[in-house]
């Protein structure tokens, strides 16, 4: 795990769809009301499937459907934490559109977010950032920062994997 000036960060080499669906499923177990994830990367760097292992794990359902909000711009999910939203931001210019989207009102919730350089001034500071970059056919590279205390549960579940 690396420090740097905005806090820890974590980076991770993610090798195949599965590996990403198991960072997901941790990631899952971690969230509570009121976690904002953003989630950045290029198109195909695995934003969306990340978000869908995410909402699978959490509603326990793992056939749910979990379409792209791309056109839709958010999706709304029942869990036993209470709801969680998924928004893609992608269509949007900037953050004044957001209001329309109810964003603020979903903060109270649970929050995964694609795209969000369209937040601006408006990304909370207390949010999960997973920036992902394609390193492969399948393979991915996550790097995870903020969520200071969580982020080294995160390091060490992967530290125990790396021994098995």
């Amino acid at each position: 795990m690396a420090q740097n000036r905005a806090g820890t960060s974590l980076e991770l080499e993610l090798s195949s769809l599965a590996e990403t669906q198991c960072l997901a499923e941790r990631i899952a177990q971690l969230l509570k009301p009121g976690d904002l994830v953003l989630l950045e990367g290029p198109l195909g760097a695995g934003k969306t499937e990340f978000a869908r292992a995410v909402l699978r794990a959490m509603t326990e359902d793992p056939h749910l459907e979990v379409p792209s909000p791309s056109f839709s711009l958010v999706l709304s999910y029942e869990t036993k934490r209470g709801p969680v939203y998924h928004f893609d931001l992608w269509r949007l210019s900037g953050p004044a559109e957001l209001a329309e989207l109810g964003f603020a009102d979903a903060l109270r919730d649970i929050v995964l977010l694609e795209w969000p350089d369209r937040l601006g001034a408006m990304a909370p500071q207390t949010a999960l950032l997973i920036s992902f970059a394609i390193s492969g056919e399948s393979a991915r590279r996550a790097r995870l920062s903020g969520w200071d205390a969580r982020l080294q549960a995160i390091a060490a579940a992967e530290e125990a994997k790396g021994k098995r």
